[in-house]
């Protein structure tokens, strides 16, 4: 069969060399499978992610266009993104093709970027010279606002994801598969920023923020009218929605990082079909390709499980001999990413507030193991959200190895929301959900990220407006009518 198949590079590429030897590699592995390959490479209006004004909107109008003016409209074709592609053409696919059939057939990500970077909080001047992403290209503010954990743009565009019904993976929808790596380029680590050697990452992308299966759960604190006059506000929290994703297909390659010549997913594929290095990327991009119906699309996903558990089973144990003064160890355990938004019941960010996480039966913080939290990043721009980076096997439990002891599983895991302010006219209340098996269960999953929508209430005091009856024909004094000194008092409104 012949299929287009276009490629869409990363973030800060000014060439096309980016794609390496991917295209001619992929081409000659795919004819000796008969499948006929024709490569169109589009530079996406000449992708200028560099300049502050650009948007990761702007950039998607711009691929539209490209495919309007440069690809035949009477046949689909199938896109090979790379990093911050992946979310680009989730945009372009979100916005222009929801409800009717896209010109894409199979959107094949390698290493995106679709729940963020931690590295973007870092900021322009410092991430323009970490040649593990920007290759010492500036890189854009408009961008960067998209790839910060935590956007609300990311947020709109997963959430919307999670919420669909998963009619739109199909024949005549879209096929969307994510194939990343786990591994370290220790050779191009920023000794500076730790984030380029994350473990649970490949220096730049979390496999967590890759994975496009994920979930949704919202926490409501509730209100409860307690005779005519009187208004209650909880202090626990209540779920009151979980969804899952729709499934896709979801694949960690052994020995892969984001970039680079050696390593990189993208970058370091040899056109030679006999380079057995790259062997696992082109496969894995075959078996997405020759996927035509929703069963072949649902055994590809039991494939790329078992294989990426296998990979994760080979990989736990990392021995590093030369590159540090003394042998050192790594353990590449599985991780888990949480991305929590806190709003109060009139839909107005809550901008300062402490999340504190608790676990056991009495439900204490002091109850959570050793390590378990990695990294807390709160949104530059939306503050309200903030994303945590747990060590799920910590959490989980894990066996024994030849560096640590067994880890004994936390079973229950719990929250407690200190908003503030407590005090005033318009305040919150302090909430909380107790540690419980099911939350742990729900929110902790490996390799993947989980949106937790939590509501508090915002309590207004009555005294914020007063109908102050007048006695007589005779106005109040400035004494009598002075409510300079007020003070909020107890009484709430409705």
């Amino acid at each position: 069969m012949s299929i287009t198949v276009v490629f869409v590079h990363g973030w800060s590429v000014t060439n096309l060399d980016t794609y390496g030897e991917l295209p001619i590699r992929l081409k000659a592995e795919a004819q000796q499978q008969g499948i006929d390959i024709e490569v169109n490479e589009i530079f996406l209006g000449r992708y200028i992610s560099f300049h502050d004004e650009v948007g990761l909107e702007d950039i998607s109008r711009a691929f539209d266009t490209a495919v309007k003016e440069q690809l035949n409209e009477s046949s689909r074709f199938i896109c090979i993104t790379h990093s911050t592609g992946g979310p680009i053409i989730r945009e372009w696919w979100n916005n222009f093709y929801k409800n009717v059939t896209p010109p894409l057939s199979h959107l094949i990500m390698l290493a995106p970027a679709n729940f963020g970077s931690a590295l973007a909080i870092l900021g322009k001047g410092t991430l323009s010279r970490i040649k593990t992403w920007f290759e010492g290209i500036e890189p854009g503010k408009g961008v960067l606002d998209w790839l910060e954990c935590g956007s609300a743009d990311s947020w709109q565009l997963n959430k919307e994801w999670i919420s669909s019904d998963g009619n739109q993976i199909s024949p005549a929808g879209v096929f969307p598969f994510v194939i990343t790596g786990q591994s370290i380029d220790r050779k191009l680590y920023d000794h500076l920023n730790s984030y380029t050697g994350e473990l649970g990452s490949d220096g730049v992308i979390r496999a967590s923020s890759a994975n496009l299966n994920s979930r949704y759960i919202k926490l409501i604190q509730e209100a409860d009218e307690n005779g005519p006059n009187q208004i209650i506000i909880s202090p626990e929290l209540k779920v009151v929605e979980y969804k899952e994703s729709p499934v896709v297909p979801y694949r960690i390659i052994k020995g892969k990082s984001h970039s680079g010549n050696s390593m990189g997913i993208m970058k370091s594929v040899k056109k030679e079909i006999t380079d057995s290095n790259s062997k696992d990327t082109v496969n894995a991009i075959l078996d997405c390709i020759k996927v035509t119906d929703k069963n072949q699309y649902n055994l590809l996903i039991k494939q790329f499980d078992n294989e990426t558990h296998q990979v994760q089973t080979d990989e736990l144990i990392e021995h590093v001999d030369k590159l540090f003064a003394t042998p050192r160890h790594f353990i590449h355990d599985r991780f888990s990413q949480i991305i929590f938004r806190v709003t109060d019941s009139q839909g107005y960010p809550v901008k300062d507030y402490d999340l504190i996480f608790t676990a056991g039966e009495k439900n204490d913080a002091n109850h959570l193991p050793s390590g378990f939290a990695i990294d807390r990043q709160q949104n530059k721009n939306n503050p309200e959200t903030i994303t945590y980076y747990f060590n799920y096997d910590v959490m989980k439990g894990a066996p024994q190895n030849e560096f640590r002891d067994k880890l004994p599983e936390a079973n229950l895991l719990g929250l407690k929301v200190n908003p503030r302010p407590t005090e005033g006219f318009v305040r919150f209340v302090p909430c909380h959900i107790v540690a419980n098996a099911d939350l742990l269960d729900k929110a902790l999953k490996p390799n993947s990220t989980t949106l937790i929508d939590i509501v508090i209430q915002r309590v207004v005091s009555k005294e914020v407006f007063k109908l102050e009856k007048l006695v007589g024909n005779t106005m109040p004094s400035s004494i009598e009518g002075n409510f300079k000194r007020i003070k909020p008092g107890n009484e709430i409104v409705r």
